[in-house]
């Protein structure tokens, strides 16, 4: 299981950004899959989460109405589109796959993903 993760950045407060979440070595079918963030000095967070099985969704509440996560089977990624950026958005973001059935924590808690990409850098500037 392999996931890579693209799209980050420089922008400036206000701006988009899409982040992509490319999967190999396993198809969504059975899995959740999950963009979470770490700002420096920070905890990881849930930020948006997607269930492939029955295709709920999760947002953290500070991202509601702003980032939109979206899934492509066919390509095998998940998209995070993320519109009108804040500097509190600035972190590097990861994206993570678990089994749908091992959500032990929730859909948007980090302890319940296995595979994790590496991250990548969104700086937003004010």
């Amino acid at each position: 299981v392999q996931l890579q993760a693209s799209g980050g950045g420089l922008v400036q407060a206000g701006e988009s950004l899409r982040l992509s979440c490319t999967a190999s070595g396993f198809t969504f079918d059975d899995y959740a899959i999950g963009w979470f963030r770490q700002a420096p000095g920070k905890e990881r967070e849930g930020v948006s989460c997607i269930s492939s099985s029955d295709g709920r969704t999760y947002y953290a509440d500070s991202v509601k109405g702003r980032f939109t996560i979206s899934s492509d089977s066919a390509k095998n990624t998940v998209y995070l589109q993320m519109n009108i950026l804040k500097p509190d958005d600035t972190a590097v973001y990861f994206c993570a796959a678990t089994r749908t059935w091992g959500l032990e924590y929730g859909l948007g808690h980090p302890s319940s993903y296995n595979f994790w990409g590496q991250g990548t850098l969104v700086t937003v500037s004010s």
